[in-house]
């Protein structure tokens, strides 16, 4: 027999969602075979045998959540020895931020073989019992009902904490019950909230997933840790338009059409070609210089954001720039990305123009040095020599990580950025 493992999507993971299982038991699987989806908080990845076999046993359902790295999740006949399947790409993943008060009380020194027999998965009524390892051990201990019982961990699982003093015999929760902690968020009081003057029963508690506690983790170190400015400009882009009417009409036949945040996207490269010392980052021992220009752009998704990247977007046309735009953001909402996609970058680009925000200032994603909002075009009376004209202006805002790029710097980078946005062919040149 092998079984098969909880693979670790990185280095920091402590534990993970099985999302999906690929094959059932009975199914004959080989070394390579894709057998599983996993998320992470903010991609699906997909894992594959690393054995030959035929499925013996399902040891973790599909959409169990909390399942410890290391946990057998399934086991194959015809193996030798216990192995981990690979997750699918192989590169690293976004470390997981898990609650860490939770991560303490809830995991084991070694990890926790799959949920026993005789703890069920399942109420009656088929909803699935979100429960961690532990919890379920000591449920099988103590003859614990874990249908009857409410969890306190993300999402409504089922943690340690709530089967330690639960006593055996309660009336199983019913289904209505509990849907709101599943589906609603949870309705119990929240301390903290009462401390500050608000009533219980007066809100709703949507639960953080792993997305959002990784956003809000990742801002808060930013904006609290890297020292930065905003430099804010105004540019004229009716000729930008122009251009772009131009090319889009050229790339009709090709089905390719290109956006006004694609050709900022492009402008940004050249920009901190023509001044490198903009497209660096910050480190103890140094600061890098980034030989090339990998633009970071934000994407809302449900739950939170990511920044697929456009590698070396300086040596890019703009339909290849479209193409790749498109892709990237269809499975950014999709949790569809490879790591390497969204790790990484040397500068970022948030444009809210399209909801009519006309400026604001963004938080630097590190380790990038800088980052460029994007508000939104508006036609603006504008004073050229002694005469009164009308424009498309649009202003952008550079927040500047001041340990890499201080004012002098920052000045000039968005002056090159906006000699290319209100003369679109110098990015020809």
């Amino acid at each position: 027999m092998t079984d098969i493992l909880m693979p670790a999507l990185s280095p920091t993971m402590e534990e993970g969602t099985l999302a999906k299982w690929l094959v059932k038991k009975g199914d004959t699987v080989a070394a390579g075979d894709v057998i599983a989806e996993i998320e992470t908080d903010k991609a699906t990845m997909e894992v594959e045998a690393v054995d030959e076999g035929v499925v013996e046993e399902i040891l973790v359902e599909a959409g169990t959540e909390g399942v410890k790295v290391n946990a057998p999740i399934a086991r194959l006949s015809g193996g030798t020895e216990t192995k981990a399947p690979e997750p699918k790409p192989a590169e690293k993943a976004e470390p997981e931020a898990p609650a860490k008060a939770e991560a303490r009380s809830d995991a084991p020194a070694k990890a926790e073989p799959a949920a026993p027999k005789s703890a069920p998965t399942r109420t009656k009524d088929g909803e699935h019992i979100f429960a961690s390892p532990l919890a379920r051990r000591i449920a099988e201990q103590k003859g614990l009902d874990l249908s009857a019982i409410t969890g306190s961990g993300p999402h409504g699982r089922i943690i340690e904490r709530d089967v330690k003093d639960a006593k055996p015999g309660a009336k199983p929760a019913t289904t209505a019950a509990a849907a709101p902690a599943e589906r609603r968020g949870e309705t119990r009081p929240v301390q903290s909230l009462q401390q500050m003057g608000i009533p219980e029963g007066s809100y709703e508690l949507i639960p953080l997933d792993g997305m959002r506690k990784t956003v809000a983790r990742r801002m808060t170190d930013s904006f609290r840790d890297v020292p930065h400015f905003p430099l804010t400009i105004d540019l004229e882009i009716d000729r930008l338009l122009e251009a772009r009417g131009r090319i889009n009409k050229m790339l009709e036949k090709d089905g390719v059409k290109v956006s006004v945040n694609d050709i900022i996207l492009k402008a940004c490269a050249v920009a901190l070609k023509r001044v490198p010392e903009a497209n660096a980052s910050y480190s103890p021992e140094g600061i890098a210089l980034h030989h090339h220009a990998d633009i970071a752009m934000a994407v809302a998704v449900e739950g939170g954001l990511i920044t697929p990247i456009i590698r070396k977007c300086e040596t890019k046309g703009l339909a290849q720039i479209a193409q790749e735009t498109n892709d990237l953001a269809e499975r950014a909402r999709t949790r569809k990305l490879k790591p390497e996609e969204f790790q990484g970058g040397t500068f970022s680009v948030s444009n809210l123009g399209m909801f009519g925000i006309k400026s604001f200032a963004s938080i630097i994603n590190e380790p990038q040095g800088a980052i460029l909002s994007v508000g939104a075009g508006t036609k603006q009376p504008v004073v050229r020599g002694d005469q009164l004209s009308i424009a498309t202006v649009m202003s952008v805002t550079m927040t500047c990580d001041h340990r890499v790029v201080d004012g002098a710097t920052g000045a000039r980078w968005l002056e090159a950025f906006k000699a290319l946005i209100e003369e679109p062919l110098a990015m020809m040149v």
